[in-house]
């Protein structure tokens, strides 16, 4: 369907969602690693520390002038959560045989040549189906912790629906005796997104961004050559997840916005996985998928050059993250400024429009989380504080007085 452009959400200035747990958490999450990802969950001195840096970090963002305010994702062990061990037919795998795994997907190569085995490995092994949502809870903190001109502004994100499936070679990511082919399986995962998107909208969330560095690695000649290699198509794989991405969101009411949120891999210690500009990928990303903002990585040379913006539609926006949150040392605000200015110069183009206009389709962030994983990138908690504080004043110095 066609959309009109929205504004508020998104906004100005914005952050990816997760920010720099607290050591107390982490040490804490440390010591349940082995467990599975519900059990973890379910754990009431951790629960107990959650809530406590989930109050300060709220506060935090509120003080900072944030709309899009998260719980920091303080509840989840990585940056996609629990959604997929939440849904019937799904089980997580504690020791996977590397043979099932696509080893030229970015992240996967990275472990492995590091001598490290794949992250959380979860696979269908039955029917799916939604039975109940596990970022509820979650969504019901946050807002009980937030002013009431708040609450509709408030971002959760969730992980990309083909998460569980680039991983995995053919035949792997699910039992052929319960799905006969990739589109069965995918008209599932979708109507499981849109019952959750539905219970969360019924709780009041209207603010939703997805985490996909799946879609970012398309631009990754490396894996593109491993598809290549194996004699898989690598762009009809990428057009079945953009067929997906459409069943899980298009059906959603007109007033809840939806992001994707791209980037190359922001593993702990400020690790990256991938390099490749939107290039490959843009025509697709920006015109067939029915989001409403795309925030994109763009704080190094890895994410390439601002011309595939000249692709993104006038109904959509996009949120360039020119800062890093992988790193301390801050960026040269007028620097930024200049950088925002060329990127509205493509997104103009394309859209026949001017700089101006084009701005108002715009804003400006981190190129990526804090912590998306639970240990955290390589800054401190001041080092994330003066981050922010330079995206909120980049944000003011483009859009005066805006949110």
């Amino acid at each position: 369907m066609v959309r009109e452009n929205r504004q508020r959400p998104p906004f100005r200035a914005e952050h990816m969602g997760s920010l720099l747990r607290p050591q107390k958490l982490s040490e804490k999450r440390v010591e349940l690693d082995g467990k599975d990802a519900i059990t973890i969950t379910q754990d009431k001195e951790l629960r107990a520390l959650e809530d406590e840096a989930i109050d300060d970090i709220v506060k935090l963002q509120v003080d900072l002038n944030y709309h899009p305010v998260t719980d920091g994702e303080y509840r989840r062990h990585q940056f996609w959560g629990t959604f997929f061990p939440g849904l019937e037919g799904f089980e997580e795998i504690p020791d996977p045989p590397l043979d099932m795994f696509r080893l030229y997907v970015p992240d996967l190569a990275a472990f492995t040549e590091a001598g490290h085995k794949p992250g959380e490995s979860i696979v269908c092994t039955g029917k799916i189906k939604h039975k109940g949502s596990t970022y509820l809870d979650q969504w019901n903190y946050l807002t009980s912790k937030l002013p009431a001109n708040l609450v509709s502004s408030a971002k959760l994100t969730l992980p990309a629906p083909e998460w569980y499936h680039l991983r995995y070679k053919p035949g792997h990511a699910y039992p052929t005796s319960v799905y006969p082919n990739d589109e069965a399986y995918f008209a599932d995962i979708a109507a499981a997104y849109r019952e959750e998107l539905h219970t969360l909208y019924l709780a009041g969330c209207r603010n939703v961004t997805i985490d996909d560095p799946n879609l970012a690695y398309f631009c990754s000649e490396k894996m593109l050559q491993g598809f290549k290699e194996h004699g898989e198509d690598s762009e009809a794989l990428l057009d079945s997840y953009i067929k997906l991405y459409n069943d899980c969101i298009s059906r959603r009411p007109a007033d809840l916005h939806v992001g994707i949120h791209l980037c190359r891999g922001n593993f702990a210690y400020s690790r990256h996985f991938s390099e490749g500009g939107y290039d490959r990928v843009a025509k697709k990303l920006f015109n067939d998928i029915d989001a409403d903002t795309y925030f994109l990585e763009y704080d190094t040379e890895r994410a390439g050059g601002f011309e595939p913006l000249v692709h993104l539609p006038a109904t959509k926006n996009v949120i360039v993250g020119v800062i890093t949150s992988k790193f301390p040392e801050l960026e040269d605000i007028d620097e930024m400024k200049k950088r925002v200015y060329e990127a509205a110069d493509w997104v103009a183009k394309g859209a026949g429009q001017t700089r101006e206009e084009a701005l108002k389709r715009m804003g400006v962030s981190p190129q990526c989380g804090f912590a998306s994983h639970h240990l955290g990138n390589s800054v401190t908690r001041e080092d994330m504080i003066n981050k922010l504080k330079l995206v909120r004043e980049l944000a003011d110095q483009i859009w005066p007085g805006e949110p």
